[in-house]
């Protein structure tokens, strides 16, 4: 065979395998770009019923209610404290009578009406006045000096004596006359800002709601039987005697913040903590999780601002200083302070709130239990 013959053979056979090679090549390219192109199809069609199972609507309204909360907690807070100011705050007036009405009148056309002022005949029943909270203050006139005299009681919440005490002081500046203040309930030397009722109030408020909901989140939030819902009361009943004995222990003879009876103070404990508790038991029951979420609507967002810590519940705009009392915080808070300072003056109303708290959540978290309690499962 000639040199010729054998590149001619060479050539024949080498371009034939690498045709079959080439043509392989081409049909993986053809079908490469396709295939990658549908599998990315396929990729982005996949991602939004991947969105969607994520977010499904029950998720989406949860997200949403608890934006409403944290918005509702800032306009809350905000709208009750961002400008405390005295309004038409009761005031007695002790004056002889020839100064008597003049001295109301003018007290009573001050600007922005801080005072609703109360003629009183004797400096005495002014005091007792003051001391059982009926007034938040009273101006004893001396005719015969240019210094009067004004009682206040600070234990009822410093921030409305000083607001009273400010707002007498410019008025008796103006007819070129001083006061001598007399506080006749001061605060305990260890309750610095007369803050210890209402964080104690607080404090077992918080407690009250945050067992029921752990009970709720741990164990369903509605119980199988009306018996189990029996079981959780009895529970949170045993727990607020426990978190009321040791916070008015705590209060009293650990930090010695608030002078009174020990068991006064844990009973209106035990009825915050079991009003709040099983208030939130029924919202569970009633609305699943987001009973949980009404509760805190409830205690946090509208019973703290108005409760009268910070600011006494009278500096407050109307609409949080109208509904302040109503709630655990606010009660609480009041009964507290009365017991403490006051001996036990005005806690009939604060106690009887506190006592329909515990009644509507007991009956309702039973009731609602007995009536939605679940069914069992069909047998197979």
């Amino acid at each position: 065979m000639t040199e010729r013959d054998e590149r001619e053979n060479d050539g024949h056979t080498e371009p034939a395998e690498s045709r079959e090679f080439a043509g392989q090549a081409a049909r993986r390219g053809a079908r490469g770009p396709a295939t990658a192109s549908a599998a990315a199809t396929d990729s982005r069609d996949d991602v939004w019923p991947q969105i969607r199972d994520a977010v499904r609507p029950r998720s989406a309204l949860l997200v949403l209610a608890t934006l409403c909360l944290g918005l509702g907690f800032v306009l809350s807070y905000v709208g009750a404290l961002h400008h405390p100011a005295p309004r038409n705050l009761p005031f007695d007036v002790v004056a002889a009578p020839a100064e008597q009405s003049r001295l109301a009148v003018s007290l009573g056309a001050l600007p922005g009406t801080p005072l609703s002022p109360r003629l009183i005949p004797d400096a005495g029943t002014a005091r007792a006045r003051v001391a059982d909270r009926s007034s938040t203050g009273a101006l004893v006139v001396d005719p015969a000096a240019t210094t009067d005299t004004l009682y206040i009681a600070s234990a009822a919440g410093p921030s409305i004596s000083t607001a009273v005490t400010r707002v007498v002081e410019a008025a008796e500046a103006r007819q070129q006359r001083t006061v001598t203040v007399r506080d006749l309930v001061p605060v305990a030397a260890q309750d610095n800002g007369g803050l210890s009722c209402f964080y104690l109030a607080i404090g077992w408020t918080v407690t009250g709601y945050l067992i029921a909901a752990i009970l709720g989140v741990s164990a369903g939030a509605r119980p199988a039987t009306p018996t189990r819902a029996v079981v959780r009361l009895t529970a949170l009943a045993l727990s607020a005697c426990a978190a009321a004995a040791v916070g008015a222990w705590l209060v009293q003879r650990e930090l010695g913040a608030l002078p009174g009876g020990f068991w006064p103070l844990a009973l209106i404990g035990a009825l915050v903590v079991f009003g709040a508790g099983t208030l939130t038991m029924a919202l569970q029951i009633a609305l699943g999780v987001l009973g949980i979420g009404v509760a805190v609507l409830i205690f946090v967002i509208l019973g703290n601002p108005s409760a009268g810590g910070a600011y006494a519940r009278a500096l407050l705009p109307p609409f949080w200083r109208s509904i302040g009392a109503f709630f655990p915080p606010g009660a609480g808070t009041d009964a507290i302070r009365s017991t403490a300072y006051f001996g036990g003056a005005n806690t009939a109303v604060p106690l009887f709130i506190l006592a329909a708290y515990c009644a509507v959540g007991l009956l309702g978290t039973y009731g609602l239990a007995t009536l939605l309690r679940r069914k069992p499962a069909a047998a197979r």
